[in-house]
């Protein structure tokens, strides 16, 4: 009650502006102020930042509209259109003539913006800090107006996370009741964890009668046996939402999960309750795709990007990463690159690090931030068929589909670089982007799209130098971040100019380089004292219940696991690194094993499970040794200087072939140094 209560007080704020554009009502500016002190970024100049708070409204009956799971069930205003609150930040030239004339819009990650440190941070650099939030300001130099909004509705405020409000479904004036599953786990044996198993996210209250019948069970591994957890053994406990005047509000409480005995390390805890309050989280696509339309062509004076009431953008790009690329899949396959007059939202898109995932995000108890790994999540509703860009049809319920199929005939159809890393292959099926459901074909891929996957990466590179942790091998640091700065231009040069950018380099089955992912087949090494994974994320399909498909309402859980589809890895060199990829200077020049897979130790429970989302890196050995079938250092490179020239000699291919831009090839001089001297102790 007290979150609908603020979202009126919110809404009468905002009576006293006109409505100019028929989604966008407002786009409030709280603040604007000089980004990073001022700083002038080359021919460009000094960049602003806006911070706003934007409110929609938007026609439930109409287009796209119709397809937001439960948006019939929510408030309408005097206008019979639904209303919502999204937190945004724009980065804008002091200048706009000077800009580019191009958005980059960047999806936040779970609330946080990733795109500087993408972008900006190239190999060896520091990571922005406070006092150089712009690193070395790459997009800036570029001159792209860079905005970021909230999609997201389950967060909590703070930490510079930005908010989306969506409304909640109701019948008959009571919040919607239904069937919620939450699963969470903990790597040491604490005695509290968040519902949600990720800090900062919020989760649904159980009913009064919920929270009586609610089920909590346990167990190691997804496909063991469900273990009742006494009820006298455990308690929930909500906390109360955070009151905030500076943006979107809270939608859902804290919830947490309290074990008398505490959490059993890398077991998985499900709780099972009927819940209330059901977000309609669909609106978060409808909320990107009429902010970015109203920066685009609104020419009111709420619009900082039309000044004189002439817009100054003229295209627009969206990168998104892990989650937020599977949202930009997502938003791609259910029509919404395209605005409610027929145009064109994105010209161009950049789903990074996604996978073969779509996301749990326009359904009935959505919970947008969860996703399918080997160990944890793995039967929430993400990683679901159509898989690939092209048509494909699913072997078991024979339906045909691809996530562009909404725009057979439509002019609205972006130009789409997919990129991945090696771990995409092992813990987020990303060969299922480019294969048939069952890996028995390379799939079609359509004249838009390119594909992109970095050999030896993983999903997002580690620090250097590289520690074990929680894993068995090293993390991986292989680097792609200067793969993405060099395919953004090429990408902005195929849309403003129709040049094809580089081709697709990803493994494929017709020239063997895509192989199952046992270690006969892919021909990794046996190297003593390495495990080779016995485990991979596989997609399976799920019966929900009969309402799921139709109508996005989840009615059985868990689910039942009807089939499961194939997936499969890139082959590898009697090194253990991959064939078939684009391959970052460190690992087309190695000093070891670059894997996109390592495995969780002994000491934090699951032994053996995948570590999520991790690679490993497996230094050669210096000399010969004993059992290790790799070629030692001493033999492959003379010294350090001629590592370095091989080193530069890969950067200078790959800035030939336009992966990569002429302006990170010297940086790894300094970065081949840091890497011999790690590897070789000098």
């Amino acid at each position: 009650m007290r979150t609908s209560f603020r979202f009126c007080l919110l809404a009468v704020a905002f009576l006293s502006v006109p409505m100019v554009h028929a989604e966008v009502v407002s786009l409030k500016i709280l603040k604007r102020e000089p980004f990073a002190d001022g700083k002038a970024f080359g021919a460009v100049g000094p960049y602003d930042q806006i911070t706003a708070l934007a409110r929609f409204a938007i026609n439930p009956k109409a287009g796209r509209n119709r397809d937001i799971v439960d948006l019939d069930l929510a408030p309408r205003n005097a206008d019979g259109k639904v209303e919502f609150l999204s937190d945004v930040v724009i980065l804008v030239p002091k200048d706009l003539s000077k800009g580019n004339g191009a958005i980059f819009y960047d999806v936040n990650n779970r609330g946080n913006k990733l795109a500087l440190g993408m972008f900006n941070r190239p190999p060896g650099a520091p990571a922005p800090g406070v006092k150089n939030p712009a690193g070395d300001g790459f997009l800036m130099r570029q001159g792209y107006t860079v905005v970021w909004s909230g999609w997201d509705g389950e967060l909590l405020p703070g930490g510079g996370r930005l908010l989306l409000q969506p409304p909640q479904a109701r019948s008959e004036g009571k919040l919607v009741h239904g069937l919620v599953r939450q699963e969470t786990s903990a790597d040491s044996a604490v005695k509290s964890m968040p519902l949600s198993r990720r800090p900062n996210h919020g989760s649904y209250p159980p009913t009064k009668d919920g929270l009586a019948k609610a089920v909590l069970t346990k167990r190691l591994h997804e496909l063991d046996k469900r273990q009742i957890v006494p009820r006298g053994q455990w308690k929930i406990v909500q906390m109360p939402l955070q009151p905030r005047t500076d943006g979107a509000g809270q939608t859902l409480p804290e919830i947490r999960l309290e074990i008398e005995r505490g959490f059993e390390p890398g077991v998985l805890y499900e709780l099972i309750y009927e819940g209330e309050g059901a977000l309609v989280q669909g609106v978060c696509f409808a909320s990107v795709r009429d902010l970015i339309s109203f920066l685009r062509h609104d020419t009111s004076r709420q619009n900082p990007l039309a000044p004189a009431g002439k817009p100054a953008i003229n295209r627009a790009f969206a990168f998104g990463v892990s989650q937020s690329g599977r949202f930009l899949r997502h938003l791609l396959y259910q029509g919404f690159n395209e605005d409610t007059k027929g145009r064109i939202v994105f010209e161009g898109l950049i789903p990074h690090v996604a996978g073969g995932g779509l996301g749990f995000f326009n359904h009935r108890f959505a919970q947008p931030n969860r996703h399918n790994g080997q160990h944890e999540d793995h039967l929430f509703p993400a990683d679901v068929f159509p898989f690939t860009y092209g048509p494909s049809t699913d072997p078991y319920t024979k339906k045909s589909d691809s996530i562009l199929s909404r725009y057979a005939k439509s002019k609205t159809q972006p130009k789409i670089m997919h990129t991945q890393s090696a771990a995409e292959y092992w813990h987020r099926a990303g060969s299922l982007v480019h294969t048939d459901p069952l890996g028995m074909n390379d799939a079609e891929i359509p004249e838009n799209v390119r594909i992109y996957s970095f050999g030896g990466t993983q999903h997002g590179p580690a620090a250097f130098p590289p520690v074990k942790g929680n894993s068995d091998n090293y993390a991986n640091f292989g680097d792609y971040r200067p793969f993405l700065r060099g395919l953004l231009v090429a990408l902005d040069s195929w849309v403003r100019e129709d040049k094809a950018p580089p081709a697709s380099i990803y493994p494929r089955l017709a020239d063997r380089t895509l192989v199952a992912w046992t270690q006969d087949a892919t021909g990794f090494p046996k190297i003593p004292g390495v495990r080779f994974p016995k485990v991979i994320q596989q997609p399976s399909l799920n019966d929900y219940g009969p309402t799921f498909l139709t109508k996005g309402i989840l009615t059985r859980e868990p689910p039942t696991v009807l089939k499961r589809y194939t997936v499969l890895v890139p082959r590898n060199d009697a090194d253990g690194n991959d064939q078939g990829m684009l391959l970052p200077p460190e690992v087309a020049v190695p000093l070891g094993s670059y894997t996109g897979w390592n495995l969780r130790r002994k000491t934090i429970g699951a032994d053996g499970a995948l570590a999520s989302l991790q690679g490993s890196f497996i230094p050669f050995p210096k000399d010969a040794k004993a059992g290790d079938p790799r070629f030692p250092v001493a033999k492959r490179y003379e010294d350090v200087k001629f590592y370095r020239e091989q080193l530069d000699a890969a950067c200078e291919r790959l800035v030939d072939e336009r992966y990569m831009l002429a302006e990170d090839r010297p940086r790894y001089q300094a970065h081949g140094t840091a890497l011999w001297q790690f590897v070789m102790g000098k």
